[in-house]
C-alpha cells in the first residue's frame, strides 16, 4: 500500500507532500495504480519547481517507494492550484481502486 500525507498549515496552504510504499495492485512493471500514483506526484512536483518556480525541498528512494518534498516557501495561487490538483488525481485513483492500495492523510499544522 502507499501512503501519503499531505500537510497544510492552519490557512489551508500546502506544507509537505510525502509518499511511502508501493500499491501492490500488481507485480513491479505491470502496477497501473502504482504508475498513477507516481504520476501524478512526481509531475506535481516538477510543476511547482519549473512551472510555479517555487523553491523545493525533495528527497526520493525509487526501490522504497519513498517521495518527500517539502516547500519552502508559499506556494501561492498557481501552486495551489497545481497541488489542489493533484490531491483530486488522488482521490479519484481512490475511488476507482480502493482504500487497499492508497492512504491519503490530511494534517494541519
Amino acid at each position: 500500500m502507499t501512503s501519503i500525507r499531505i500537510i497544510k498549515s492552519q490557512n489551508g496552504e500546502y506544507k509537505r507532500v510525502t509518499c511511502k510504499g508501493h500499491t501492490g495492485f500488481a507485480k513491479a512493471g505491470n502496477d497501473i495504480v502504482c504508475s498513477a500514483v507516481s504520476i501524478l506526484v512526481i509531475n506535481t512536483i516538477n510543476s511547482l519547481d519549473a512551472l510555479a518556480g517555487i523553491k523545493l525541498q525533495v528527497d526520493s528512494d525509487e526501490e522504497e517507494g519513498f517521495i518527500d518534498c517539502i516547500l519552502l516557501e508559499s506556494p501561492g495561487e498557481n501552486g495551489g492550484l497545481l497541488l489542489d490538483s493533484m490531491v483530486l488525481g488522488l482521490e479519484m485513483v481512490v475511488t476507482q481502486y480502493g482504500k487497499k492500495y492508497l492512504k491519503l492523510k490530511f494534517e494541519e499544522v
